[in-house]
C-alpha cells in the first residue's frame, strides 16, 4: 500500500547548539514541537524520527512519537532518510523535515506533499518565501531560489539572484530547508555522486538540479524559526511563552 512518510532526520551532537532537539521550551523538547507539527498534517500517513542517538530515541519514545536508529556514518539528513525508508516498501511519498524547525506549519507541509504527489512532472518539492529585507538578500546562509513561470526551480545559490538590471521587476525568493521526494528520487539522488555546483555552493539540492530531476516550490508568507544557535533558542522562546 502505497503511504506518504515524514520523517524528521536528528542528530545530538552540533557544532554550534549541542543536544538541541532535547532541550526544552515550555516542557517539552524541541523535537517534540516538531513532531506534533508534522502529526497536525491531513496528507502524511506516518511520522519517524531517525536518529543515531539513544537520548534522542528515548525521549521521542516516552511522548509516544515513533523513532527509528539509523547508522551513525551519514553524512547528511537525506542519507539517514534513505536508510529508514528502504526499510519500508510501503513508503512512496517522503517529506524531509529538519528537527530544529519548531515553528513549521502543518498547511506547508502539506503543499510540499501535494507537490510531490499529486504533480507526476515533479521529482522532488520545496518551499520558499519572498525577501523583502537587502540584508537577508544578501546574506549567503539564506540561500536564494529562482523559479520558472510553473514554479520549478532553476538554480538555488548563497549569492544574491537574480541580478536586478531592473529594479522594477526583481523579485527575490528565499528557500526553506524541507523537501519532498517520491521514493525513486530519493534513492537516485541519494546514489548520486557530488556534483560541481553543489560542492562550489555547498547545496545539496543543485545535485538534483544538475542531474535533470525537477523541483517544485511553493511560496509561503512565514519566516521559519531554525534554532541552530542560543540566540535562535531564545527568539523561539519569546514567540511560545
Amino acid at each position: 500500500m502505497s503511504k506518504t512518510a515524514i520523517i524528521i532526520p536528528a542528530r545530538y551532537g552540533s557544532s554550534r547548539l549541542e543536544g538541541k532537539p532535547l532541550i526544552e521550551v515550555k516542557g517539552k523538547p524541541i523535537i517534540r514541537w516538531v513532531y506534533e507539527k508534522a502529526k497536525q498534517t491531513k496528507l502524511a500517513d506516518m511520522i519517524i524520527v531517525a536518529t543515531d542517538d539513544r537520548r534522542i530515541y528515548d525521549a521521542v519514545c516516552e511522548f509516544g512519537g515513533v523513532c527509528e536508529m539509523t547508522s551513525n556514518q551519514h553524512k547528511c539528513g537525506s542519507d539517514r532518510i534513505r536508510e529508514v525508508v528502504d526499510r519500508h516498501p510501503e513508503i512512496s511519498y517522503v517529506v524531509n523535515l529538519q528537527g530544529d524547525e519548531p515553528m513549521i506549519t502543518p498547511e506547508s507541509i502539506d503543499s510540499v506533499i501535494e507537490n510531490v504527489k499529486f504533480d507526476a512532472n515533479a521529482d522532488i518539492s520545496t518551499l520558499i518565501r519572498v525577501l523583502h529585507d537587502e540584508a537577508e538578500i544578501n546574506n549567503p546562509n539564506l540561500v536564494k531560489c529562482v523559479i520558472d513561470v510553473n514554479g520549478y526551480a532553476l538554480y538555488f545559490s548563497r549569492s544574491k539572484i537574480p541580478f536586478e538590471r531592473n529594479l522594477d521587476v526583481a523579485v527575490f525568493y528565499g528557500h526553506l530547508g524541507i523537501y519532498g521526494y517520491k521514493r525513486e528520487a530519493l534513492i537516485k539522488m541519494t546514489a548520486l555522486k557530488q556534483t560541481p555546483l553543489e560542492l562550489t555552493e555547498s547545496l545539496e539540492q543543485l545535485r538534483a538540479l544538475e542531474t535533470g530531476m525537477k523541483i517544485k516550490t511553493s511560496i509561503v508568507d512565514f519566516v521559519p524559526v531554525g534554532i541552530d544557535t542560543l540566540e535562535d533558542l531564545e527568539r523561539f522562546k519569546k514567540t511560545v511563552l
